[in-house]
């Protein structure tokens, strides 16, 4: 019994520690070629990259520089119309008439704010009456004052805010309009107030502000905005 134990252990134990090495040596080789096909695949993805990147900011640049150099054109922001008659009564009432007749809006009366003896006025006496046009009803009823002069302005009538107005001593100059011996002739005030985008600053109720002065209409763009709207003559 003794005599056969070391024959049988013996050989085991040799086969397996020949067989372990042979799988270490094969597993290694396979490791090391992998990552040298993801390198070749990583560089055509980063030179792509930016050539893309450089061309987005040049663009943009370009944009933003065309809509600094386009400045902001004046707009009409309301015309204001005023006969002024100096007393209440008939003569206030027939001025109402015509201006309702030429608009085709109710007028208001506008309302003397001190007493004057000389003038027989009194304070909050009503003196005259207004109307205020905007929009289409504003370009459409300066069209027709502009033509009963002759589609000239004089210089003298703009300010350096760039609004404008100019007087109308008849009426009847008007199409449509014909001499009525029952309401007599008025003459009447036109008054253009112009703005520019952004204005709503002044008005609004919250955080109202100041206009800059870099962004205030000036005389000469108004001149130019009529003349090339409404085909006007600016007379020096």
């Amino acid at each position: 019994m003794s005599a056969k134990k070391p024959v049988e252990k013996t050989p085991a134990k040799e086969t397996e520690k020949t067989v372990k090495p042979v799988e270490k040596k094969e597993d290694k080789p396979k490791e090391k070629e992998q990552p040298k096909q993801k390198k070749t695949e990583i560089k055509p993805k980063t030179d792509k990259k930016p050539a893309e990147k450089k061309t987005e900011p040049a663009q943009k640049k370009t944009t933003s520089k065309k809509k600094e150099k386009q400045p902001l054109k004046p707009i009409i922001a309301k015309i204001t119309v005023n006969i002024g008659v100096g007393e209440a009564g008939e003569k206030l009432s027939k001025a109402e008439q015509v201006l309702q007749s030429l608009t085709g809006q109710q007028p208001i009366q506008t309302i003397s704010k001190t007493t004057n003896k000389d003038w027989a006025l009194r304070k909050m006496m009503a003196i005259g009456c207004k109307v205020t046009l905007r929009k289409k009803t504003a370009d459409k009823f300066l069209i027709e004052a502009l033509k009963t002069r002759e589609n000239k302005i004089a210089d003298y009538s703009f300010d350096d805010q760039g609004n404008f107005s100019f007087g109308i001593p008849d009426h009847t100059l008007f199409e449509g309009q014909k001499y009525d011996p029952n309401i007599g002739i008025f003459g009447m005030d036109i008054c253009v107030t112009m703005k520019k985008l952004g204005y709503r600053i002044k008005h609004r109720r919250v955080d109202r502000r100041k206009i800059p002065h870099r962004h205030q209409v000036t005389k000469k763009e108004t001149s130019e905005f009529i003349a090339e709207t409404f085909n006007v003559e600016v007379v020096s």
